[in-house]
């Protein structure tokens, strides 16, 4: 799976999809309504392919993370990322054994969670 082109904006909810390059930044598409917006370069912008967890032994990167959720699910919707704490932790833990628990707070497994939920949801794995 392909994550370089599929973008985190601080700021933006939900996850974008590169188009295109424009002259003072980039054509991106919203995952979550299909939209097109000019995103420009002083917006802080993430690849997924760039973004990795701490865990104890060193860091993780998400595009693994992302497949042993896949892994753990066969495929289908994790569980949803508004559950209780200790659902999401549960789950977590079965995914990324190793985590570093003092550094990977519940919001940053909300927010995995939730992109894992819908890259599913349309269909962007190709496992």
């Amino acid at each position: 799976m392909d994550l370089n082109k599929i973008l985190s904006i601080s700021g933006k909810p939900g996850l974008y999809k590169m188009i295109a390059q424009a002259k003072n930044g980039l054509i991106i598409e919203s995952l979550i309504d299909g939209k097109r917006i000019n995103c420009f370069m002083n917006e802080k912008m993430s690849s997924l392919e760039e973004i990795s967890l701490f865990s104890h032994n060193e860091d993780v990167a998400l595009k693994v993370v992302l497949r042993n959720m896949y892994d753990q699910t066969n495929g289908q919707k994790a569980i949803d990322h508004k559950a209780d704490d200790a659902a999401v932790k549960a789950f977590f833990a079965l995914t990324v054994p190793d985590y570093d628990q003092e550094r990977v707070y519940v919001s940053h497994m909300r927010k995995v969670i939730g992109w894992y939920n819908l890259l599913i949801e349309k269909g962007m794995f190709d496992y």
